[in-house]
């Protein structure tokens, strides 16, 4: 292999380090600042990591001098003048210049994909637990706001938390009234080494609620509107899961953080 051949060679690993880096830095920037969930945990760990023999193969800027040198030398050696076509060059700039649009469209597409996945999970996951424990639901409606209620909804709702594995946190919610105002009460844990001299009080179970989450509640509730919501936000994803029943209602949250996408073996 003379010299020639060896600049030649050293160029193109050069250039198609540098540009395989800008993607990593570019793919790794979307997925940080907007919270794209794409790639499976293996994945990613390994697209991570790859940058290492990235930077490997480039050296560092050294290396960058070495070959760019070796390339002035090969020319006026062998008297090698390359001149590119200007069409050429502004066709390769361009297409180098449209491939982030359409690698961020990529990843957009995977992160949807990763919140479809996890909405028709999560939803085929609480109509199972649902109707396989229809008594155990039954009992979820019959809310008055009392002790006993309140210790078997959250026995309850530990047993549906350790009957699946996509609902590391489920919750019931309910509406009321507090001094004549509508507000919505949640219910996952209760101290039980309280007192008889220390009942439950509505106001330590509300929940703090957003305008869009309030809206909703409140056609829950009241308007009788019975669709489910999910929603998806930086890995944190959330589905509110109405159950009526003769007149009575409840809704299920349940919700799950996941860091990783879904993409991928």
């Amino acid at each position: 292999m003379n010299n020639k051949t060896l600049v030649k060679l050293s160029n193109i690993i050069g250039v198609v380090s540098i540009i395989f880096l800008v993607y990593w830095v570019f793919i790794f920037i979307s997925i940080k600042v907007f919270g794209l969930k794409v790639f499976r945990e293996n994945i990613t760990e390994t697209f991570y990591l790859s940058v290492i023999g990235i930077l490997a193969l480039m050296c560092g800027s050294l290396v960058m001098n070495v070959m760019f040198n070796l390339t002035r030398i090969a020319e006026k050696h062998n008297q090698d003048h390359v001149n590119p076509s200007k069409n050429t060059g502004k066709k390769l700039w361009l297409i180098f210049g449209l491939s982030f649009p359409l690698i961020f469209g990529l990843l957009l597409g995977g992160d949807y994909l990763t919140a479809k996945k996890k909405e028709r999970m999560l939803i085929a996951s609480a109509k199972s637990i649902i109707e396989s424990n229809t008594g155990k639901a039954d009992k979820l409606l019959n809310y008055n706001f009392s002790e006993e209620w309140i210790i078997e909804t959250c026995d309850i709702l530990d047993i549906y938390a350790a009957m699946d594995t996509h609902f590391p946190h489920v919750a019931v919610i309910v509406a009321d009234r507090i001094d004549n105002s509508r507000v919505f009460l949640s219910f996952r844990y209760y101290n039980r080494s309280r007192t008889a001299e220390d009942p439950p009080v509505k106001m330590n179970f509300m929940r703090q609620t957003t305008k869009v989450e309030r809206d909703y509640l409140t056609k829950i509730f009241f308007e009788n509107y019975n669709e489910v919501r999910f929603s998806a936000r930086n890995g944190r994803y959330e589905l509110f899961y109405p159950y009526f029943k003769d007149g009575k209602k409840i809704v299920l949250y349940f919700s799950d953080y996941q860091k990783y996408g879904k993409i991928g073996s």
